[in-house]
């Protein structure tokens, strides 16, 4: 009895997950993961809670990370001093010149968060795509991605051990939107993403959101 209720707990836990994380179809994809062991099961619940916060709280990422900056904004294109909701939109400064469709920044769009937590196992995850600036009417997607691609952010537990992730998928560079100065910039950008230069900022990050310093 015990087997089959890990095995439910588990398929419900890879479930949601996969749910959030779409289908490798075109262009490259990532995985970055961290883990912590704690000593008990309290410890990892304390620890799980305090990394979900962190993962919604993307407005402390850069500080956390030492990463690019990552500002929240409300749906209505109001700057919001809040966790994160679905229907916000994240600006990121990265470092070097912006799209000028953005304002000068990257832009995506919080698509989903789901979360489950059942007996020993808990999980939370958040998608983002990229997306037009909400300051923008032309509908230009602002970032050097196309809006194929996705990250999925997730904390989970499974009894004393903790993850952090990133799951990017889809990843094209956008090179068919915007002006020239646009559209060489994300391709320096997208191709440095694919050659896997992207891959240690996201390894800080995920480091970040459980240890909670950069």
């Amino acid at each position: 009895m015990r087997k089959n209720t890990w095995f439910y707990r588990e398929k419900t836990m890879k479930k949601l997950n996969n749910s959030l994380v779409p289908q490798q179809v075109i262009g490259s994809q990532m995985d970055v993961v961290e883990q912590r062991k704690l000593s008990s099961l309290i410890q990892a619940q304390e620890f799980f809670s305090a990394a979900a916060k962190r993962l919604l709280a993307v407005n402390e990422w850069g500080k956390i990370s030492g990463l690019s900056d990552f500002k929240i904004f409300a749906p209505d294109g109001t700057e919001a001093i809040r966790s994160a909701q679905e229907g916000d939109f994240i600006r990121i400064d990265i470092p070097g010149p912006g799209p000028l469709s953005g304002g000068g920044f990257d832009w995506v769009k919080i698509e989903e968060i789901g979360s489950e937590h059942d007996g020993d196992q808990e999980i939370i995850s958040m998608r983002v795509r990229p997306c037009p600036s909400p300051f923008n009417q032309d509908e230009q997607t602002a970032h050097f991605l196309k809006d194929h691609a996705t990250s999925t952010f997730t904390i989970r537990r499974d009894r004393i051990t903790v993850w952090a992730e990133e799951h990017g998928r889809n990843e094209v560079a956008n090179t068919d939107e915007g002006n020239l100065i646009d559209r060489t910039r994300n391709l320096i950008v997208g191709f440095s993403a694919k050659l896997g230069l992207s891959y240690p900022q996201w390894k800080l990050l995920v480091k970040g959101l459980l240890d909670g310093r950069p």
